[in-house]
């Protein structure tokens, strides 16, 4: 095993060394190649897209502000030179105050600036006033505020969760980020959890001070940041908005090596449908042969296969589903991911959804209720530490005889549980989308992506959720509307081909599933890709960011 581990490290090392010095020539290139810029500039942040490698948001990062800068567009990057005391990504949840990689991170992002002046905007021999257009990097550093150390140091978490300070709402900004690193969502209220909170906290006021200042030097046209989500982009997408600048947030496509980008927040998946959009034949066949992949198993998320192969429900579950009137399986989510705060409206938090629903299974001894743990709750280095399964055994829920529990590293099946099923219970995960396809009854409690249209049935009170749901159990036939189905494959069909945006013909696989390197390619195609075009197109005019087809 260690052998292993130390010949992979060996390996990424490696690979990472080289694909640095094929960014670096390529960069040269980009400077040597570019128009002479004109017009306000586009800026680009970079704090939480990476440490020591190419993640994938880092590379659709890079190859905008080329496509940009080759276009005669000139590019403001801001970028993190240990400007926060603790990061998200750089921190250690085992041991909260170990200090942040913060030297090979910067020496990564470096890489990515090659020959692209240097500029501060904090005094001292390098400030620079009224610089012509032109495409610059501004790396910020940290100086902690005296004043807001005092403010905060005997808050506690729920106070620093909430806290305000000269009109920036810190706490909020910052609780995503806590909540995706420690892989929890109720936050304890302990020294470690304060301590971090502290310093994230005071990390994005600093953030907001040099953001704020690097604005007013370079007079942006438009902001671009990653996600949105962690408490650098949230702080940067805030002030931006704060003065009236559009701000462009990017995740990772559905399909593997594609960009999702649009104006607003890429976590909550806008998707804008014109209203006469129908399929056609051949894009019906397109998205069948798409869902009959996933059906056996054979799908990515973010990049990550979870599962070689798909098992079907074998004899025991069968016998013992026989001896129900009905079954309804019950989906859940990874509690600390990124599209949990936007999922939040209805319920505070998918556990108080999961209590609720844990009642009504008690009032109905008649029916098998299946509760399926997500599999990304076990995902290697990012294993959920507040899961279903522990639920589970705090609530003594497979005490109950009409309930089973499914483990996130079980391959059973999902879609011939929903085929068995009367109805699907969800709370914003994507198989309510495609149990909707399979013409499924689907009763959502939290705001997911798909519930931007009438896809399946998403009661808005948590009283109207205990309502539908003992109604669905206690009627003879649900009848959903036909435009459900509809809907949900106009839906995938578009966050999947026109949302999600092709850059496999420069980006590809690196030695983790996490992390890319560029291919070999000419500049040239670069300006030719539909992708990139569709990208600077949405940035600079204010275009949809929808792939043509």
């Amino acid at each position: 095993m260690f052998r292993e581990f130390f010949t992979q490290r060996i390996k990424r090392g490696l690979v990472r060394r080289l694909n640095n010095l094929k960014v670096a020539r390529y960069a040269q290139l980009v400077t040597r190649h570019s128009s002479t810029p004109s017009g306000a500039p586009v800026v680009f942040f970079k704090a939480s897209t990476g440490i020591d490698d190419l993640s994938w948001n880092s590379g659709f990062h890079l190859l905008t502000s080329w496509a940009l800068r080759m276009q005669g567009v000139p590019v403001a990057y801001f970028a993190c030179n240990s400007g926060m005391s603790k990061c998200v990504l750089g921190t250690n949840r085992d041991d909260p105050h170990k200090e942040p990689p913060c030297k090979s991170c910067v020496m990564q992002s470096g890489t990515l600036y090659k020959n692209v002046h240097e500029m501060t905007v904090d005094g001292g021999p390098q400030t620079i006033v009224h610089r012509p257009p032109s495409t610059v990097v501004n790396w910020f550093d940290f100086q902690r505020d005296s004043e807001l150390v005092s403010r905060i140091s005997q808050l506690s978490v729920p106070e620093l969760s909430t806290f305000h300070f000269q009109d920036l709402p810190l706490g909020s900004l910052c609780l995503p980020g806590l909540r995706w690193i420690l892989r929890i969502h109720h936050l304890n209220d302990d020294e470690n959890t304060r301590y971090l909170l502290r310093e994230y906290i005071l990390s994005a006021w600093n953030v907001a001070q040099k953001f704020s200042k690097f604005l007013d030097e370079v007079n942006p046209r438009v902001v671009v940041v990653f996600n949105g989500q962690f408490f650098p982009e949230a702080t940067a997408r805030y002030i931006a908005r704060k003065r009236g600048l559009r701000v462009i947030t990017h995740e990772v496509g559905l399909e593997p090596a594609t960009a999702y980008f649009i104006e607003g927040e890429a976590t909550a998946y806008p998707i804008r449908i014109p209203d006469d959009f129908e399929m056609n034949e051949a894009q019906n066949a397109k998205l069948d042969a798409y869902l009959s992949k996933r059906s056996q198993g054979d799908f990515t998320m973010a990049g990550v296969k979870f599962w070689a192969d798909m098992k079907g429900l074998d004899e025991s579950f069968l016998k013992k589903a026989a001896g129900f009137k009905q079954s309804v399986p019950i989906f859940t989510n990874v509690i600390f991911d990124t599209s949990q705060p936007h999922a939040n409206t209805v319920f505070g938090d998918m556990f108080d959804w999961l209590d609720l629903t844990l009642e009504v299974i008690r009032e109905h001894p008649e029916t098998l209720f299946i509760i399926r743990a997500h599999p990304d709750e076990l995902r290697v280095r990012k294993a959920s530490r507040e899961t279903v399964g522990g639920w589970v055994e705090a609530r003594k829920v497979t005490d109950l005889p009409n309930v089973v529990y499914v483990p996130p590293n079980e391959t059973l099946s999902s879609y011939e549980l929903i085929l068995k099923s009367k109805f699907v219970m969800v709370y914003n995960s994507t198989i309510g989308l495609e149990a909707s396809i399979m013409g499924m009854p689907v009763l959502c409690a939290g705001k997911a992506r798909f519930t931007q249209y009438p896809t399946v049935f998403f009661p808005q009170t948590v009283d109207e959720v205990r309502r539908k749901m003992k109604e669905f159990l206690t009627v003879d036939k649900i009848d959903v509307p036909v435009e459900f189905k509809r809907n949900a494959r106009r839906f995938l069909y578009y966050q999947l081909y026109r949302t999600s945006l092709p850059l496999g013909q420069f980006l590809e696989l690196s030695v983790r599933v996490t992390q890319t390197k560029l291919k070999s390619f000419k500049l040239s195609e670069l300006l030719k890709s539909d992708s990139v075009e569709v990208i600077t197109e949405g940035i600079l005019e204010g275009g949809d960011f929808l792939l043509k087809e």
